[in-house]
């Protein structure tokens, strides 16, 4: 872009040279530029053209003239990106974004927030940290997993604040009597987000590939053959009944992906800009369901973002307010949430360091030491755990008079609120003569059963979606965590059970099962929930139907803004 070239070149003149009026020849502008002479002149002209500088020379060759910078280069970019924004030039405001990464969040601090633009409204979100490729089988982040949902369409889909499938692709399915077969009916007239047709037959060659990934292969194992009987019915034939099918189906590995583009979806929104600075996303303009009310969504990744500061947009991770800066002391909480998911301590089984009863022990003081309320995290980010979900209690444990081990190994991975804990937990071990070694793992995910039997305690976080049991249930299949910690005979008796469960056909059956083998790992100590995080979404009042997921965000497809009315 040349603007953008000559914001460069003046940004360049001006570091040399300040606002103050200045003495100098061509030829030392030639110098500073690196250019010719002849070219130099020709830019001075230019930059007084747009008004950026003053410029009084002298007839004569090696004549001084008098040069003055009338406007800070952070000016010019700041009127140049309001500009690029207003003309819906986003390849233009990304070159610009590029230019001056350290003053990117001051340059957009004015168009953050709910913007109209064109006649249509457009959210800018601003975000502390880049995004992980968009790939429904690889991601980890909680923000990538919101915006892949949003993103891409499945069989079926979850809608906030439904712990059961709904239609999506398919507008509805048939279960066999045995639950052997079902049939998933597909809507007419699909359409992928580039305006191609998406049929029957892309969808079972994506799901036929997905049988085969290591992601998403453990929920679709019960799945014999999957065929077309009609060129709008997608069926599955099963060698073990599965009544959890329609709700793995909406989980984010088994959504449909274009089978040449994989950046292509059919969900609300379209991924039209994924840059390490921008991430924009428009309405998809032949999705099937009801349409979202925003236009557009912008993730806008500047630096240095998070902080303790109680006016800024990204105080911490789990804390989104939506706003410009100048509104953000107006901004108010408008919802708030408890997560169903929870960070959690794990004790390997496999290694065989610590007996139950030394288990139950270590968490035993855990509970009773207060360690949870004193860590050294923002107020109100966490509140430790009583139960698993609703209902599910954690059980206490009493505190035995048996020694710990006299050395444990730890291994942990993000998020940051864990290294807190195991801090404290070394001082607290400390205490009753047990040194605790720690590892951190910079991944979100354990990579492999190997990684995670080689330590004795684990800590992670698990994130739990809008169908909490399903979820669970989900977890112990995929989660490489299981094979790594559970002794063999435990872990094919895990696969055993769910495969009970899964047969059941009513959903109290599935959940009361489910339920009571949790309890047991909670018993035996081996899996205990450590704290929640409070989620919590601030906007000013002109943004509505900010509605929280499960995940913590807000569901896109809900939030509005009214349109500007003249006075």
């Amino acid at each position: 872009m040349r603007l953008v070239h000559r914001l460069s070149q003046y940004q360049r003149l001006y570091q040399q040279l300040g606002s103050a009026p200045v003495v100098i020849t061509v030829s030392e502008l030639a110098a500073m530029f690196y250019c010719s002479e002849r070219h130099a002149r020709t830019l001075i002209q230019q930059l007084q053209e747009q008004g950026w500088l003053s410029w009084n020379s002298q007839a004569g060759r090696g004549k001084r003239a008098q040069l003055q910078c009338l406007k800070t280069p952070d000016e010019l970019r700041a009127a140049h990106l309001q500009r690029l924004l207003q003309q819906g030039d986003h390849q233009g405001a990304l070159e610009m974004a590029q230019l001056a990464p350290q003053h990117l969040q001051e340059l957009l601090s004015p168009h953050l927030g709910g913007q109209w633009q064109e006649g249509s409204p457009t959210l800018r979100i601003p975000y502390y940290r880049t995004l992980e490729k968009l790939d429904p089988l690889t991601l980890s982040g909680r923000a990538e997993q919101h915006l892949v949902a949003t993103v891409y369409a499945g069989l079926t889909r979850f809608n906030t604040g439904s712990p059961e499938p709904q239609p999506d692709l398919a507008h509805h399915w048939q279960i066999s009597e045995d639950g052997l077969r079902w049939q998933f009916f597909l809507r007419s007239q699909l359409r992928w987000h580039n305006g191609e047709p998406l049929t029957g037959q892309q969808i079972l060659q994506a799901l036929n590939t997905l049988r085969q990934h290591p992601r998403s292969q453990p929920l679709l194992s019960s799945v014999a053959t999957i065929s077309l009987p009609h060129t709008l019915c997608i069926q599955f034939n099963l060698h073990t009944a599965d009544y959890w099918l329609a709700h793995r189906l909406a989980e984010l590995p088994c959504l449909i992906t274009h089978p040449e583009v994989p950046a292509i979806g059919a969900g609300p929104f379209k991924l039209t800009l994924n840059e390490p600075q921008l991430i924009r996303l428009e309405q998809h303009p032949y999705y099937h369901l009801q349409h979202p009310y925003l236009a557009s969504i912008e993730y806008w990744i500047t630096p240095d973002l998070l902080t303790n500061e109680p006016e800024t947009s990204c105080q911490h991770p789990v804390r989104i307010t939506i706003g410009q800066q100048e509104e953000l002391a107006q901004a108010r909480p408008v919802q708030r949430s408890m997560s169903l998911g929870w960070c959690y301590l794990a004790i390997n089984q496999r290694r065989g360091v610590l007996s139950e009863a030394q288990g139950q022990k270590l968490l035993a003081l855990i509970q009773r030491s207060g360690l949870l309320t004193t860590l050294p995290i923002l107020h109100g980010v966490i509140t430790p755990s009583h139960e698993m979900l609703p209902g599910w209690a954690i059980p206490e444990h009493p505190i035995e008079d048996i020694e710990l081990p006299a050395r444990l190994t730890l291994l942990y991975h993000p998020p940051v609120e864990l290294e807190s804990v195991t801090q404290a937990l070394q001082q607290l071990l400390a205490a009753h003569g047990c040194q605790l070694e720690i590892h951190y793992f910079s991944g979100k995910r354990w990579q492999s059963p190997e990684q995670v039997a080689q330590a004795d305690l684990l800590l992670a976080d698990n994130l739990i979606g809008e169908a909490p049991e399903a979820t669970l249930e989900s977890w112990l299949r995929r989660d490489l965590l299981w094979q790594g910690i559970l002794k063999e005979e435990d872990w094919q008796h895990q696969q055993q059970t769910l495969r009970h469960i899964q047969q059941c056909p009513t959903h109290q059956q599935r959940y009361d099962l489910l339920k009571n083998y949790y309890q047991q790992l909670m018993g035996a100590a081996i899996l205990t929930p450590l704290f929640n995080y409070q989620y919590q979404v601030s906007a000013p009042p002109r943004i509505h139907g900010v509605m929280l997921t499960a995940y913590g965000w807000f569901d896109f497809c809900q939030a509005w803004l009214p349109p500007p009315l003249e006075n």
